[in-house]
């Protein structure tokens, strides 16, 4: 494909991207930060963790986006007592009514689905949350001697409860690590929590309309993966990722000293992609270290852990975060 189409399917996701806002807007009130970010996870082939107490939409955003891109969804809330076997599918026993023949048939899970909603994944023991893990990262899922492919294109949207810790199980680092996003879903603002009560105590409007399918998802993927990116875009986000490491001779003071683990090399390689979704979003068909600095903060939340000091003193990653990119980056290149 010419550099030529690839600038008109740019121009194209931009023009969805508003009519996307706008359809999703008839549905979720605000929020708009949150549905860009899980728009741009989606289209560099990413998964996003969702932390927000309850009641804030989280579960109608993914299933109206769903909706809105025409993919098959699947929601699983998790439970102390749910089983791998419970998302990855298993075998049955059937009898043939007719010959009276036995035999196995595999039922599929529920991960078997284009976008996948993990609703409370913390509230699952780490046996079952491990059985996420090969889903995620080889977009398959191994049932005894048998691996099964799972549907292109593939996500998965992970909700969480930052508040209610009682009876939960903290996602470990590793696990984490394969989220590109880690996205707050904050309150609504005065104007739009009126605006939720309005809608939700009136009669319904109906759902949105299909505004792409898997198909045209899977080709902008390609094109977002060929968004050109400068040296100097990849050394800032390489820069920035390091300095994240209170180990690293080459981190500021102020690092080591709030910092107790950093990010590894994934986190460069996301802040890369989610920066070329960020500039197709924008209509753009290059990346800056604008668009880096803009996205580093769902990038980094979750693989930054802050010292007993920085907690006690109240700073948290996205501080640590934003203190880095002011020290680091261009301050011509910021604004995008």
């Amino acid at each position: 494909m010419s550099e030529n189409d690839d600038q008109a399917a740019v121009e194209r996701m931009h023009a969805v991207y508003g009519r996307m806002k706008e359809e999703l807007g008839r549905v979720i009130v605000g929020q708009e930060q949150v549905i860009e970010q899980t728009l741009m996870a989606i289209f560099c082939r990413g998964h996003a963790l969702l932390v927000g107490v309850p009641g804030l939409a989280k579960t109608l955003l993914v299933s109206t986006l769903a909706q809105a891109l025409d993919l098959s969804f699947k929601r699983i809330q998790f439970t102390p007592d749910l089983m791998p076997a419970d998302i990855t599918g298993t075998d049955v026993l059937e009898v043939d009514p007719e010959t009276g023949r036995r035999g196995f048939r595999f039922v599929h899970g529920p991960i078997f689905a284009n976008l996948v909603l993990a609703d409370e994944i913390n509230r699952t023991p780490p046996k079952t949350q491990a059985a996420l893990l090969e889903a995620m990262q080889e977009h398959h899922v191994t049932v005894g001697e048998h691996t099964l492919p799972l549907p292109k294109p593939f996500f998965v949207l992970a909700t969480q409860n930052p508040i209610e810790q009682e009876g939960t199980y903290a996602l470990p680092e590793a696990q984490l690590d394969r989220f590109l996003f880690n996205i707050i879903v904050d309150y609504p603002s005065e104007s739009e929590e009126r605006e939720i009560i309005r809608r939700v105590t009136s009669p319904s409007k109906g759902g949105v309309s299909h505004l792409m399918n898997a198909e045209e998802i899977l080709r902008l993927q390609e094109v977002v993966k060929r968004v050109p990116v400068g040296d100097h875009v990849i050394d800032f986000a390489a820069k920035l990722a390091r300095a994240t490491r209170p180990k690293d001779p080459a981190s500021p003071d102020f690092v080591k000293e709030m910092v107790s683990w950093g990010a590894g090399p994934r986190a460069g390689i996301s802040l890369i992609s989610a920066a070329k979704a960020h500039a197709v979003l924008r209509g753009r068909f290059h990346a800056t270290t604008g668009d880096v600095a803009a996205i580093a903060a769902p990038v980094l939340r979750h693989r930054v852990l802050t010292t007993f000091t920085a907690e006690a003193a109240g700073v948290s990653s996205d501080e640590v975060i934003q203190r880095l990119i002011k020290t680091l980056a261009p301050k011509e290149e910021l604004v995008v």
